[in-house]
Formats: C-alpha cells, sequence, structure tokens
C-alpha cells in the first residue's frame, strides 16, 4: 500500500526501539502533518500558489479525508499566507492521519493510564522495518550529498520537512549541525522548485508551537 506523505511522517516520528510515540519525537507533528498535506494538494493541483500566498482551486481531493479537510481551510477567492493554514489545527491533524494508518494496519493504539489515572494513547508500529527504511531513506537524501537535483522529489521533501521541525529520530542535532550546508541547499531548491513559502511557513509554525511546548497533536 502506498502511503500518504503525512501518514510516512506521522511514521518517521516514530521510535523503533519499542515501536511507540515519545514526547520529544512528536513537537511539531501537527504542523508537519498539515504541512505534508498541502504539499500534495499543490502537487495534484488542488491549490493555487500565488506569490507565498494560497488559495484552494477545483473541487478537492476525493479517498483521502485528511487532504480534503485541510483543503477546505484553504480561502476559495482571495489568496492568503501558508502559515495559518499549518499552524491553525495543529493540536488536532494527528488524530486522523494516525486512524488512517490503524486502519491500514501499519499501526496498532492501544489506550492505557500512566500512574494507573491519567489515560494515554500508546501506539505500536507493527513492522518496524518499515519505519526504519523510511528513516534510512531520508538520511540517505541528505548524507549522500549529492546536490538537490538528483534527489529524489519525495525524499527531498521528507528530509526537508523532518530538519525543519527537528524530529530527532531522522537528524539529531548534531546531525544538523554537521551537514547544515546540504539541508540548506535542499530546502532553498525544494523553495525554488516545488512550493514556495510553505517550508517557511512550516519552520515558523514549529518556532512557534515550540516556544509554548505545543504542537504535537492528539
Amino acid at each position: 500500500m502506498q502511503l500518504s506523505l503525512p501518514q510516512r511522517l506521522c511514521l518517521l516520528c516514530h521510535t523503533v526501539d519499542e515501536g511507540t510515540v515519545e514526547l520529544v519525537n512528536v513537537q511539531g507533528r501537527g504542523q508537519l502533518l498539515r504541512a505534508a498535506a498541502l504539499h500534495e494538494l499543490a502537487l495534484a493541483e488542488h491549490l493555487s500558489v500565488e506569490g507565498e500566498k494560497v488559495r484552494r482551486r477545483g473541487t478537492g481531493p476525493t479517498g483521502d479525508a485528511f487532504l480534503a479537510e485541510v483543503w477546505h481551510d484553504l480561502p476559495a477567492d482571495s489568496p492568503k499566507s501558508w502559515l495559518p493554514f499549518v499552524h491553525h489545527k495543529a493540536a488536532t491533524a494527528a488524530k486522523p492521519v494516525r486512524e488512517q494508518l490503524v486502519a491500514a494496519g501499519v499501526i496498532t493504539v492501544e489506550r492505557q493510564k500512566k500512574l494507573g489515572v491519567l489515560p494515554f494513547d500508546r501506539v505500536h508500529v507493527k513492522d518496524p522495518r518499515q519505519v526504519l527504511d523510511l528513516q534510512r531513506g531520508v538520511r540517505d537524501a541528505v548524507l549522500r550529498n549529492t546536490g538537490p537535483a538528483a534527489v529524489p522529489a519525495d525524499e527531498l521533501t521528507t528530509a526537508v520537512f523532518a530538519a525543519e521541525v527537528e524530529v530527532p529520530s531522522v537528524f539529531t542535532a548534531k546531525d544538523r549541525r554537521e551537514h547544515r550546508d546540504t539541508l540548506t541547499a535542499l530546502a532553498a531548491y525544494y523553495d525554488e522548485s516545488m512550493v514556495p513559502g510553505l517550508r517557511k511557513a512550516l519552520r515558523d509554525a514549529y518556532l512557534s508551537s515550540r516556544a509554548v511546548g505545543g504542537g504535537w497533536g492528539a
């Protein structure tokens, strides 16, 4: 089964050792998933990018409820900045994507109680190799350092987005420091050749939520 970009990025936020989501790995996850949905909508021409602003076009996507939800949030007439459509509703973005992964048989969710009182969902990845393969592909896109034009578009986008929200299961702080020039080149290529304005909005939304410790979603 071909997973959508939001679904793949949701998986990338999982640790592999225990197959669970840890808080350190999901900071900014909601913004990450909404940006991924907007990226897919742009590639499918369900939205119009005008300068660094966006509006929806056509009748919207079918077959993916999360993409449709994000599309409906966009303005139909006057284009507006990317930022509110990445940032607003970030806290509710993870749940529908996670439900898609459950329906696809990729993960299971077990309701538990912390200290026997506080309820929380423990997420288990059914096939850790799937997560490892995703992480390896994204890291290789950076470590190969072959130049942005030689990196497959999907791997480039995933690497850029994961770096912008500092997903540590993909890139550690040391990775980001050592490969700063490569990541900067990939980000610039994304801005120029793919979806202008979206990456910067993702970064701004992440930094805004990080300051108050939010943005990972329910």
